[in-house]
C-alpha cells in the first residue's frame, strides 16, 4: 500500500477501498509541511471513523498556488491548445466511467447518500459534465470588431484568467468537484480545489484519476482543509484569481469579504435557498405530488434548492396534501448500500441536531405537523421526511426533508408569497395554463424556474442564483465566461499619429 494512504475494509462489499490521504500538489500525494492536524471522515450510517487525512495549513495552500502558478504559466494555461485540453477532460470522464461504482460506493459510506444515486445520478452527470466542457475546450470565442476598415480592427480574446480557488460541499462532492472542474479546465484554468471537510475521500481519489489521465502536475490540487483555514487562505490570497464557492450565504459573505479586501480577485457564489414550489388549480395534481415530494426530500433535503416551500391554491388544498403525504411516504430512507433505499441520512451529527432543532422549533412557533417529527433510535443522523402545515413566512431555512406547506387564492398572492424571501436560487410552478405558466415563470424572483416539474437539471443550462442566492452561473456556456478574461486588441494598419497634436 502506497504512504499516505489509508486501507478500508467494507464487509457489506466484500471490498477494500485504499484512499489516498495526503494533499494532493504537483500530481503527488505529500503530508503537510507545517502542521499535524488531521480531518476525520466519518460515516454518517454507523457514525464510525472510516479514515483519516491530511488537514492542509494555509501554508500548504501558498504551496498548492504556486504549483498552480508554475503549471499555468508553463504546461497550462495558453500553453496548451484547445484540442488537448478536450483530450484530457475525455481522458479523465472515460475514468471516471471506469470507476463509477467503486466511486459511488465510497461516496455512500462517506456522504450517505444510496449508492444508486451517487452512481446513476451524481456521477452519471459529472461524467456528462466534463463531456459537455470538453466539447467546448476548442471553441472559446472572441470577436472581430469593426472600427476602420481602412485602418484599423478590434478583436478580443477570452483568455484563462489564471489560478483558480475552488470551495466545494459536502452534499454532492463528486458533482460539485465537476461543475467546478470543467468549465475551469476547458478554457485554461489551473486550480485548487478544497473539498469539504466532512466528505473529502471521493475528492482525494479522483484525484489519483487526474494523474492517470495525463493532467500535468499542478494543473488540478486538492487540499482537504477546515473551512476557516483552507477556504480563508484561497479567498485572501494574493496570487488566487478567481475563487468559486457552493455553500452557505454566511460563508458567501465572508469569501466576499476576502476577495474584495485582498487582490479583488473575481468571485463566483452559488449560495442558500427557501425556494417555492406552486401548485395552481389546473395542474396534473397526481404528477405535481410526485415532484413535489422529488423537490423536498431528494438527497434528504440536503440541496440548496429543495422546494422547501410549498404552496398550494385553496380549491386542491385538502385533495393535493392527500396526494402529497402518499407520495412522500413512500420514500424509503436507510443505508445507501441498501438497493431499495432512496434516501440516506443526515451528513453529521451537527447537522442532525441542527435540522431537529428546527423540527422542534416549527412545533412550538405553531406549524402543525402532518407528517413524521419522530426520530428513530439506534445508530445513523436519519430524519425522515417531515412535512408542516400552518406555516409563517418568517420561519427558518431546514437543510433536510422538511416541506412547509401554505394556501394561496390567487395567482398574485401566490406570487407574493413566493418572492417573500431573501433568497432567489430556484423556484417551480405547476398549472396546465399556458398563459399563467407564461406570466408566473416570468414574476418569480430566482435564477432557475421549473414548470411542471422540479429540482432536474442540465449540464448545457445555466445555473445560479438572484438577491442572496449568490452571483455569477455554474452550467452553460455562461459558466466558460466566470473563468476568462476578455482582452480588447485595437490593431492599426493604417494610420500615422501627427505629432506634436
Amino acid at each position: 500500500m502506497p504512504a499516505l494512504s489509508a486501507s478500508i475494509n467494507v464487509a457489506r462489499l466484500n471490498k477494500t477501498f485504499v484512499i489516498p490521504t495526503g494533499l494532493f500538489i504537483d500530481n503527488q500525494f505529500v503530508p503537510s509541511v507545517d502542521s499535524q492536524e488531521l480531518i476525520y471522515a466519518l460515516n454518517p450510517v454507523t457514525e464510525e471513523i472510516i479514515c483519516s487525512v491530511v488537514a492542509g495549513s494555509a501554508k500548504d495552500i501558498d504551496i498548492a498556488v504556486a504549483a498552480a502558478r508554475e503549471a499555468f504559466r508553463t504546461t497550462w494555461g495558453k500553453n496548451v491548445t484547445g484540442f488537448e485540453r478536450a483530450r484530457l477532460l475525455n481522458k479523465l470522464a472515460d475514468l471516471i466511467e471506469r470507476d463509477a461504482q467503486d466511486l459511488a460506493e465510497l461516496e455512500t459510506l462517506n456522504n450517505g447518500k444510496p449508492v444508486k444515486i451517487a452512481r446513476d445520478v451524481d456521477i452519471a452527470d459529472s461524467i456528462q459534465c466534463l463531456r459537455y466542457y470538453a466539447g467546448w475546450a476548442d471553441k472559446i470565442l472572441g470577436q472581430t470588431i469593426e472600427v476602420d476598415n481602412k485602418a484599423k480592427l478590434a478583436f478580443t480574446r477570452h483568455d484563462p484568467i489564471g489560478v483558480c480557488g475552488q470551495i466545494i460541499p459536502w452534499n454532492y462532492p463528486i458533482n460539485m468537484w465537476a461543475w467546478k472542474v470543467a468549465p475551469a479546465l476547458a478554457v485554461g484554468c489551473t486550480i485548487v480545489m478544497k473539498p469539504s471537510e466532512l466528505t473529502p475521500l471521493t475528492a482525494l481519489k479522483l484525484s489519483e484519476l487526474v494523474v492517470e489521465a495525463g493532467f500535468p502536475p499542478g494543473v488540478i490540487n486538492t487540499v482537504p482543509s477546515l473551512g476557516p483555514v483552507g477556504g480563508a487562505a484561497l479567498a485572501a490570497h494574493m496570487d488566487v484569481d478567481k475563487v468559486a464557492f457552493t455553500g452557505s450565504t454566511i460563508t458567501g459573505r465572508k469569501i466576499m469579504e476576502a476577495a474584495a479586501k485582498s487582490n479583488l480577485k473575481k468571485v463566483s457564489l452559488e449560495l442558500g435557498g427557501k425556494s417555492p414550489h406552486l401548485i395552481f388549480e389546473s395542474a396534473d395534481l397526481e404528477k405535481a405530488s410526485g415532484w413535489a415530494a422529488v423537490g423536498m426530500s431528494f438527497n434528504s433535503g440536503q440541496d440548496c434548492i429543495a422546494g422547501s416551500r410549498l404552496y398550494v391554491q385553496d380549491t386542491i388544498y385538502d385533495k393535493f396534501l392527500e396526494l402529497l403525504v402518499a407520495e412522500v411516504k413512500k420514500q424509503v430512507m436507510g443505508d445507501g448500500l441498501d438497493e431499495e433505499t432512496a434516501g440516506g441520512p443526515l451528513i453529521s451529527k451537527t447537522q442532525y441536531d441542527r435540522v431537529w432543532g428546527y423540527i422542534d422549533s416549527g412545533k412550538k412557533e405553531g406549524a402543525h405537523l402532518i407528517l413524521g417529527g419522530e426520530k428513530r433510535t439506534g445508530k445513523g443522523y436519519y430524519a425522515d421526511p417531515v412535512i408542516f402545515t400552518n406555516i409563517r413566512p418568517d420561519m427558518k431555512i431546514i437543510f433536510g426533508p422538511v416541506l412547509s406547506v401554505g394556501v394561496f387564492r390567487t395567482e398574485e398572492e401566490a406570487i407574493s408569497l413566493a418572492n417573500d424571501t431573501t433568497y432567489g436560487l430556484g423556484a417551480g410552478l405547476h398549472s396546465n395554463d399556458a398563459n399563467q405558466c407564461m406570466r408566473v415563470s416570468s414574476a418569480l424572483e430566482a435564477g432557475t424556474v421549473w414548470v411542471n416539474q422540479y429540482i432536474i437539471l442540465n449540464n448545457n443550462v445555466p445555473f445560479g442564483g438572484k438577491k442572496q442566492s449568490g452571483i455569477g452561473r455554474e452550467l452553460g456556456s455562461y459558466a466558460l465566461e466566470e473563468y476568462t478574461s476578455i482582452k480588447a486588441i485595437h490593431w492599426n494598419f493604417g494610420e500615422n499619429i501627427e505629432w506634436p497634436l
